[in-house]
């Protein structure tokens, strides 16, 4: 049964009459129980084609010009009023949006937010909301769930924020859902147990599913079909089979061909030498403890162990991946080491406050949109306390074309594309010469073509300078191009470590094991997921509690794993 009917949609933004089209003469069909994918790269109009689905193009400046997009056989989504998409939101369509930071509200708890579509869409009430959203934060894989409920969104990281919205979108039971890019930020395990539960709704509901990516692997592993789009037109689609093995359009082609293959270790770089070089970053017991307050007066009642004796080392010219599941203590780590975070334990040795500079992952968030290049780079200058003489504007103009952004300093960050935002990211941080590069997902967020040039950029540079990366993401194709060693990290501790071509080729901890199994290929169609009923370890300690010691098992001459007691 065609559960939803999309035919020649067009849609603008603009003025009444005066719109410029964006999306142009789009069709495609989803039957209960089918997924649609819809790919291609940032400005395809992929997004804008899903917000139109459900008419939240009207709160954007958009608006639908012309087609339809029946729904059920019944409503016409293009020409329904006000009153009837309330009734469809949530209930008949759901959402699942790309940035949750933006999705959620920030002044509420997020057990609010998750309660709210119980009681309004199941009629519950008093402590059957509470549980029921508690079972919800289960399902996505989020750790101490009960606790999380009374947390507002900025005390949670992006993954698990990620998760919070799929959690929310799933306890609506919708009939068709959209994913807009629902896994951006989460890592491949995670991102299994969500293709999962999207499976099991399918099955149990019928629920039709159109998802939203730039991930062709991840594309290859779900969908029944996929539609590929490129400056708002609908190049090709058909049967997953059909366009991946025989694509028939150039653009189909592009895409496929700049996707990062993962090869178990066989794509690792050869160039870096630990050769007895003093480290430019060490890093040597760290910790990092959030507490928790409760009960009377909010006495603290625990600690959050976010990271528990972390150790490791960097040398110029050398690039350390860390991965591990959102929350693991990745992001946590990365911060830690400039003095964001307020480290609780251990010791971190740089050469000074600006040897070591940080690329986040978003650069949209990164750039203050009312400042121009000149400012934007002029900043750590100033924060340094120096002056932007004649030669700090010099220095601009090289890094500008060292990243290759058009030397042009009156710039605003809106007259950047995606990629060129975050180039210019990469310039600000290298302003003040620093050894140490602290990458957060630096292109987690980027499309395949443009991640590819960045990271071929930062290889560049990386040679150029002798710069030291502490690259974290959760993508292990990207961290196999990129990285010369490994850190693993899982609950807030390293569990295994050592050279990339080892740790990937030949991983030993459990964990290690669990993530790669987990990476998609375009050669793995439609995977049969399954939920991992395995319970998600707490961080929650109570105050003043020693972690034991890890106790470690030399595998290599640069490859160790922690004992699994230990972990």
């Amino acid at each position: 049964m065609t559960l939803l009917s999309v035919e020649d949609l067009r849609v603008g933004f603009g003025r009444t009459g005066r719109e410029t089209e964006v999306v142009h003469g789009v069709s495609f069909d989803v039957a209960a129980g089918e997924t649609l994918a819809i790919v291609g790269e940032s400005g395809s109009g992929k997004s804008v084609t899903a917000m139109a689905v459900n008419r939240l193009i009207d709160y954007g400046g958009g608006r639908i010009l012309g087609g339809r997009a029946i729904y059920d056989g019944r409503i016409d989504v293009a020409a329904a009023t006000e009153a009837e998409m309330q009734r469809l939101r949530g209930r008949e369509i759901g959402m699942i949006f790309q940035e949750p930071m933006t999705a959620l509200n920030p002044v509420l708890k997020v057990g609010t937010q998750i309660g709210e579509i119980f009681r309004k869409q199941h009629g519950m009430s008093g402590r059957a909301v509470r549980q029921a959203s508690v079972r919800a934060l289960d399902r996505v894989r989020i750790p101490d769930a009960a606790r999380r409920l009374d947390q507002a969104p900025h005390q949670m990281s992006g993954g698990m924020l990620q998760r919070v919205m799929i959690a929310m979108a799933l306890a609506g039971e919708p009939r068709l859902l959209i994913a807009d890019e629902p896994t951006t930020a989460l890592d491949v395990t995670i991102q299994a147990q969500i293709m999962a539960l999207l499976a099991e709704l399918q099955r149990e509901t019928g629920t039709g599913l159109i998802f939203i990516t730039h991930d062709i692997g991840l594309v290859a592993g779900l969908a029944d079909r996929v539609l590929v789009m490129q400056g708002g037109k609908a190049v090709e689609s058909g049967p997953i089979d059909r366009v991946l093995d025989r694509p028939s359009h150039d653009y189909t082609r592009h895409l496929l061909n700049a996707v990062p293959h993962f090869r178990a270790g066989q794509a690792v770089r050869t160039d870096g030498v630990r050769d007895g070089r003093a480290p430019a970053l060490d890093v040597r017991d760290l910790a990092v403890r959030f507490p928790v307050g409760g009960g009377f007066l909010r006495r603290t009642r625990g600690e959050v162990h976010a990271v528990d004796g972390v150790s490791f080392d960097l040398v110029p010219g050398e690039t350390l991946g860390i991965v591990g599941e959102s929350g693991s203590g990745k992001s946590t780590t990365a911060r830690a080491i400039l003095n964001l975070v307020q480290p609780s334990a251990g010791a971190i040795d740089t050469e000074g406050r600006t040897a070591v500079q940080m690329v986040f992952q978003n650069p949209n968030a990164s750039l203050n949109p009312r400042m121009d290049v000149r400012a934007l780079l002029a900043e750590p200058v100033i924060a340094a306390g120096q002056r932007v003489d004649d030669a700090v504007v010099g220095r601009m103009r090289a890094l500008l074309a060292r990243v290759d952004l058009p030397d042009d300093l009156d710039r605003f960050p809106h007259e950047f594309s995606g990629g060129q935002r975050q180039r210019l990211c990469i310039a600000r941080a290298l302003m003040l010469n620093p050894r140490v590069l602290v990458l957060d997902e630096a292109v987690s967020a980027l499309d395949v073509s443009v991640q590819a040039k960045v990271l071929d950029l930062l290889v560049d540079l990386q040679r150029e300078f002798g710069l030291a990366y502490l690259f974290v993401s959760h993508d292990m194709a990207v961290v196999e191009r990129i990285a010369h060693r490994i850190a693993v990290l899982y609950a807030g501790r390293i569990v295994e470590m050592g050279a990339a071509r080892a740790v990937l080729s030949d991983p030993r901890h459990p964990y290690t094991r669990k993530l790669i199994s987990a990476v998609p290929s375009i050669e793995r169609r439609r995977i049969d997921y399954a939920l991992d009923t395995e319970e998600v370890p707490s961080l929650l300690r109570p105050v003043g509690f020693q972690t034991p010691a890890q106790v470690w098992r030399q595998i290599g001459p640069d490859h160790r794993v922690a004992s699994e007691q230990t972990a």
